[in-house]
Parts: C-alpha cells; structure tokens; sequence
C-alpha cells in the first residue's frame, strides 16, 4: 500500500536533509505506515491527512541521522 499523496506532489518531494534524497513510502520496520522515509538518512517523515510533513523536529530518526554541514561546525 503507498501513502496517498497527489502524484504531481509526489514527483517534487525530496528529504529536507542537505542530501535532497527521494522518499520511499512507509518505515523500514512497517511498509503501510503513513510516513515517507528518506533514501539516503533514513529518517521517517509523518504524512497526516495526505500532506507530508517535512520537518526535521517531526521525524522518526533514521540510523544514518547525521548534522547538516553548517550545524557541525564543518565547513
């Protein structure tokens, strides 16, 4: 089953990450959860009433979760 979000939306959604990787549907551990999982950090973004919410603070921590260049303090 795949997270019901319109197609033409689906096709501009990238992770918020400094990587922009493209987002699967569900969580790793549950493919018919209602979230989007990033491709490259892993991190799980909540999908509520169709509208992906692509905020860093509300997702589930992937285990590739890494600090965007400016905040580490490198580079």
């Amino acid at each position: 089953m795949s997270v019901a979000i319109d197609p033409e939306l689906r096709e501009i959604l990238v992770c918020p990450c400094p990587r922009n990787a493209p987002l699967e549907d569900g969580l790793p551990g549950d493919p018919d959860a209602e979230y989007l999982t990033c491709a490259s950090c892993g991190r799980g973004f909540p999908v509520r009433d169709g509208i992906p919410v692509l905020l860093l603070e509300e997702a589930v921590p992937g285990p590739e979760v890494d600090p965007a260049p400016d905040e580490s303090g490198e580079g």
